[in-house]
């Protein structure tokens, strides 16, 4: 498929693609996909897909089948705080979406009581050890709260990305789901 290099690439990129997959923050994820079972390979792009139409179009997929890693900061209702605890600190807070369309946030802060804000690149690098447009799924420096698109639960196959912006892995709703605990909710608008 053109636009791709498998994990057992043979063409003249095969050292780049190889530097890819060893870069930490990808063999972290791979790590991770072989001991939660993941048959899908981690596959290298023939260039950065920073947004989910570079992704599908280097696939050659729908956009929709592209699960968006989308970090955000958040921050719970003071209502449901304990008035003798510290002041709250901005959480992560990941939301895997479809790439045809961008998350409600306003929708989504009801849904979830608490405050959504856009993570800028040293938030989300600091929280999840990822650079924006490598966030994977899984993989992160440490536990983060999690939900899925039900939206991407229409294809058979999803692609999602693998710990840099070169990277990605085919993967399916329900693997998401089991390997990385979201819960689904609709995000979309």
């Amino acid at each position: 498929m053109p636009g791709i290099s498998e994990t057992s690439e043979t063409s003249g990129n095969a050292d780049s693609a190889a530097a890819i997959l060893a870069h930490p923050a990808v063999a972290r994820v791979s790590a991770r996909l072989r001991a939660a079972g993941v048959a899908g390979q981690i596959r290298v792009l023939d260039g950065a897909a920073r947004t989910a139409a570079q992704a599908a179009d280097f696939l050659g997929v729908e956009i929709g089948q592209i699960a968006n890693s989308l970090v955000f900061t958040f921050l719970m209702d003071s209502g449901s705080q304990d008035e003798s605890s510290a002041p709250p600190e901005l959480q992560p807070l990941l939301i895997l979406t479809s790439g045809a369309h961008r998350v409600d946030i306003d929708a989504v802060q009801v849904r979830l009581e608490g405050r959504l804000g856009r993570a800028d690149a040293s938030f989300v690098k600091d929280r999840t050890g990822f650079v924006i447009g490598g966030v994977a799924p899984v993989g992160h420096l440490q536990p983060v709260r999690t939900y899925i698109d039900r939206d991407l639960a229409a294809y058979d196959t999803i692609w999602a990305a693998a710990g840099h912006p070169h990277t990605v892995f085919p993967t399916t709703f329900a693997e998401l789901v089991r390997i990385t605990g979201a819960q689904p909710l609709d995000v979309g608008k």
